[in-house]
């Protein structure tokens, strides 16, 4: 089975989740509850700024216990469609770029295993030092052995080089010429550059802009791309985006309401790199449609009989035998048709 989209439970997920657990302990509900309603407007790119977004102990708290889950959910997703793209392939050094509370550095923890150097660059003091809290209190090396420096995110950002580079739900809070900054930095230092935002049409476009700036930096895509040719999507008719399912917070299940005990979190992103890759031979960008006797599967890839990238739809019936058995089991965001390897 193809892991683009991973199933949520992981030993390190629990582990998260323990640790954030009681963390809103003296933050009176009607603090996490407006903390949380700033947060909601900033991440879906309502009010653009080039200052941090998370400013003091309870913001930190607030976005922790509420967002950190599906963050780290759907930024493991993201590395995972790197994961299959270069399944021999382990980062030996991370820098993770506003990592915050270090939702991507618990994602790429979950994701590779062995000895791994790893740094988190944010400009919000109260976020590494809650974030370096939450490592401490995992059993991984790698978390406990993290570096947590300031450093400002935007025009001037100087990286280390490193194998991997993460930039996760950063790209909405900077200015474009901040944003055209980091992302130019993140490609020069890093072998392999992941970078995530929310799944929205805004997200979107800021992955497309940064996914051109990339190939135009000599990488390349590695997911969720089958290719490295100009985005087929007509912009405003439609977006490039995937979900993963996040098990509900208590504070999720209080400011937001409802009985669920999960959400489905949307996220856009692109994986690229400068060594070499398999790229998944289409991707299905939409949740598969099953009826009674065929899937129905939208797919981005080659245009069958020619070079070009761009958008079709796969009609698999039982026809097709093992073929349908697998349309049957595939999901949103995963390779198409299957790989032998997964």
């Amino acid at each position: 089975m193809n892991h683009s989209v991973p199933a949520p439970a992981s030993t390190t997920a629990q582990t998260l989740r323990a640790a954030l657990a009681g963390l809103l302990d003296g933050l009176s509900q009607k603090q996490a509850t407006a903390a949380v309603d700033r947060l909601i407007a900033n991440y879906r790119g309502q009010i653009p700024t080039n200052t941090p977004v998370l400013r003091d102990r309870s913001d930190v708290a607030a976005y922790a216990a509420y967002r950190m889950p599906a963050t780290f959910e759907a930024v493991r997703s993201a590395l995972h469609g790197l994961a299959d793209a270069a399944p021999q392939w382990t980062p030996g050094t991370h820098v993770d770029v506003g990592g915050g509370t270090g939702s991507a550095t618990w994602a790429v923890d979950s994701v590779w295993d062995g000895p791994r150097a790893t740094t988190v660059l944010d400009w919000a003091d109260p976020a590494l030092v809650l974030g370096k809290e939450l490592a401490a209190a995992s059993s991984s090396p790698a978390l406990r052995a993290a570096e947590w420096h300031k450093a400002v995110i935007g025009t001037g950002l100087e990286l280390p080089d490193a194998d991997l580079v993460t930039v996760s739900y950063v790209l909405g809070e900077l200015t474009p010429e901040a944003r055209r900054s980091v992302v130019a930095e993140a490609a020069r230092a890093g072998q392999a550059v992941v970078l995530v935002e929310p799944g929205t049409p805004e997200g979107y476009l800021r992955i497309r802009e940064a996914r051109e700036q990339l190939i135009e930096a000599g990488l390349k895509v590695a997911a969720p791309c089958p290719h490295d040719g100009t985005c087929p999507i007509q912009v405003g008719q439609d977006w490039c985006h995937f979900s993963t399912r996040v098990s509900r917070s208590s504070l999720h299940r209080q400011v937001k309401g409802g009985s669920l005990a999960y959400e489905d979190e949307k996220f856009s992103y692109v994986a690229a790199t400068r060594f070499p890759v398999r790229p998944a031979t289409a991707r299905i960008t939409r949740r598969p449609q099953i009826r009674k006797g065929l899937v129905q599967l939208e797919l981005c890839g080659p245009v069958v009989g020619d070079e070009t990238p761009g958008l079709t739809r796969a009609i698999v019936t039982k026809r097709h035998g093992d073929l349908y058995k697998a349309a049957r089991d595939i999901d949103w965001g995963q390779e198409w048709p299957p790989s032998e390897e997964n």
